[in-house]
């Protein structure tokens, strides 16, 4: 296993799966050159073990190795929740193939010997991917977090809110008074850290749909 540690730690990760030492070593030296890090590694089992989750960056996955497939390792990813996109490696690629790679999750499938180019384009691609999507991950984790604060009558608001129903009517469905409502709905929207109608809308609907309105 080498690890090239000549860029900042928080630069993407790339983990670099091949029982091919001089393809290990080639790779790595290419893919350093977009500012990319690379953790290289010779054993699947080992990558399989070992390798760190909460990385943020992509997979190049060899198909054809000892003990086990590529492709068994990208089915093994895909049980386990694996979100890092994977770039599978062949040099001796068939349609087949191809398709349930895809079909297994791949981000990418490239045959051997692989253009510079063509792999240094599927792996930016795929790490922007991968950082719009822990990006989108966080702020939803966030969202929830926030709307656990919320009590019990703020979250009843909220969905009315959501539903579209105005203050007033809000108010005759809970019976309770359009104040009320309103201090309810200040309250919420603090706590939500929300400034508009069409900010809150757009952060929290999913959610409070996703737990089903009263």
């Amino acid at each position: 296993m080498n690890t090239s540690n000549t860029h900042p730690p928080q630069s993407p990760l790339v983990h670099l799966i091949d029982d091919d030492q001089a393809v290990r070593d080639g790779l790595s030296l290419l893919i350093g050159t977009v500012g990319l890090r690379v953790q290289a590694w010779a054993d699947p089992q080992a990558f399989i073990d070992g390798f760190d989750r909460a990385s943020v960056g992509a997979i190049v996955l060899d198909v054809r190795m000892p003990g086990i497939s590529g492709l068994t390792v990208l089915d093994r990813l895909v049980a386990q929740g694996v979100d890092q996109p994977v770039i599978m490696l062949t040099g001796h690629g068939t349609v087949e193939m191809c398709r349930r790679a895809f079909k297994a999750g791949a981000a990418e499938f490239l045959e051997k010997p692989v253009d510079d180019e063509q792999l240094l384009e599927a792996l930016q691609q795929a790490v922007r991917q991968h950082v719009r999507s822990r990006e989108r991950s966080q702020a939803d984790n966030a969202a929830r977090e926030r709307v656990a604060q919320l009590s019990e009558r703020e979250r009843e608001v909220l969905a009315f809110i959501v539903q579209g129903l105005t203050n007033k009517e809000i108010a005759r469905t809970l019976a309770l008074s359009p104040r009320t409502v309103e201090t309810h709905r200040a309250n919420l929207f603090a706590k939500l850290g929300c400034d508009s109608l069409a900010q809150l809308i757009r952060r929290y609907a999913v959610l409070v749909d996703g737990e089903g309105a009263p």
